[in-house]
């Protein structure tokens, strides 16, 4: 499968540059790094988990210092990140598009730090006649993904392993990320077996597994075979529970066979065909290493910062001990 092998090889190739390259000292005073992750914690397994083994990598490679601060609900990310400032650190970065606001205005207040906004949009605001209302600030770049990529391969693949022909996706918070890869999944199906039958929820919170779980025990009883979890603890709880009970299933983010299933230790295991992923570690590590370097260029400040299929920014994961037959492989790699 060309996309699976692609993305195994990057990771391979990244792991290998992480442990061995030697430390390359920061250029431009930046010293400091922070993170601020969503709700939820540093180990959670999906996004946040991602984005600080991203930032673990680079601050040992540039001789960084590094701390990072778990955000226990929304309504504490606007003192999470002042903390970060407050501290002085030289590079801030947060998680999630839910705390996009807050960075933003973070930004704007601090123009002599950095911001880093994971799955966060950075750009000009606009009026309704597209009047240019607020320039973006030149210190704040966002990662983006393209989800609609990564989830069109996990639907494609979910229609290709489906017997029932009923396939269904335990979704977090709609917003356009998880839209993406609601949409892009739907339509991967679609494009597999046009008759076949989607089913899908939005669940209004990212750390509910037991909600997630509820919504698959749902769609398993509607007949649903092959369940996609895109939710981070919400999905993955959707996506045990469904396993646990033989059903096929996809993770999303991460390698959920490794995090969620915990390469393999925990019951169900088999059953995780891949994972739709985001190199959230990747895009975290090449823009502080930009700011190390000095390499203004390679910071987008005031844009975005997009990870495609091209620049091996998504994909899909490895089957491991699922049992996905080589021609559905060889299918999903045509595309």
């Amino acid at each position: 499968m060309k996309n699976v092998r692609k993305l195994v090889l990057a990771s391979f190739v990244l792991a290998l540059i992480f442990s061995v390259a030697p430390a390359v000292l920061a250029q431009d005073g930046i010293e400091t790094v922070c993170l601020v992750t969503d709700t939820g914690q540093i180990d959670d397994g999906t996004f946040n988990q991602y984005a600080h083994e991203g930032a673990t990598a680079v601050v040992e490679d540039y001789d960084l210092e590094y701390t990072y601060i778990e955000t226990q609900a929304t309504t504490d990310y606007e003192a999470n990140i002042s903390t970060c400032v407050d501290e002085g650190f030289d590079v801030i970065i947060t998680v999630g598009f839910l705390i996009g606001d807050a960075t933003w205005e973070a930004a704007v207040a601090n123009p002599d730090v950095y911001f880093i906004g994971v799955d966060q949009f950075v750009g000009d605001r606009t009026d309704d006649a597209g009047n240019v209302t607020e320039e973006a600030p030149a210190n704040f770049v966002g990662i983006q993904f393209r989800e609609d990529q990564a989830g069109f391969l996990a639907g494609a693949l979910a229609a290709l392993m489906t017997e029932s022909d009923v396939v269904a996706g335990v979704y977090g918070v709609e917003i356009p990320p998880v839209k993406k890869f609601r949409n892009g999944f739907e339509q991967g199906a679609l494009y597999i077996n046009p008759d076949i039958t989607l089913l899908g929820v939005y669940i209004d919170d990212f750390v509910a597994p037991d909600r997630g779980a509820s919504a698959a025990e749902q769609f398993i009883g509607e007949g649903a075979d092959v369940i996609f979890g895109a939710g981070g603890q919400t999905g993955s709880g959707g996506i045990v529970a469904a396993a646990q009970q033989d059903i096929y299933v996809i993770g999303v983010d991460q390698d959920e066979y490794v995090t969620t299933f915990g390469e393999g230790e925990t019951p169900g295991a088999e059953y995780i065909i891949s994972s739709a992923m985001k190199r959230v570690d990747q895009g975290v590590y090449d823009m502080v290493a930009a700011l190390a370097e000095g390499d203004m260029d390679g910071f987008p400040g005031g844009g975005v910062y997009v990870m495609d299929a091209a620049l091996g920014g998504i994909g899909l994961a490895e089957p491991h001990d699922a049992d996905v037959p080589e021609e559905v492989l060889a299918q999903v790699e045509e595309l």
